[in-house]
C-alpha cells in the first residue's frame, strides 16, 4: 500500500536524522550537526569523560592494596 510505504519512509527518515548517531559526524545525529548543537554535545561528552576518568582513578586507588607492600614482598 502506498500510504503504508510513505509512513514507513517517514519513520525511517525521522530515525536516521534524529536518533541514529553517525560515526562520520563524530557520533552525532544529522539534526545535531544541522542545528548547531554538535560543539556543545562534544564538549559535554569531554567533561563527562574527564569526570569518569577521575572517578575511576579515585576508586582504583581507594580499593588497591598497598602497591609498595606488594613490591616489597617480591
Amino acid at each position: 500500500m502506498p500510504e503504508e510505504l510513505n509512513r514507513q519512509i517517514e519513520i525511517f527518515v525521522e530515525y536516521y536524522n534524529y536518533q541514529r548517531y553517525h560515526e562520520s559526524l563524530n557520533n552525532l545525529t544529522p539534526a545535531d550537526v544541522y542545528f548547531g548543537r554538535g560543539k556543545k554535545i562534544i564538549a559535554n561528552r569531554k567533561k563527562t569523560k574527564e569526570r569518569t576518568i577521575q572517578n575511576r582513578k579515585k576508586y582504583y586507588w581507594k580499593n588497591q592494596p598497598s602497591l609498595i607492600g606488594q613490591l616489597a614482598d617480591e
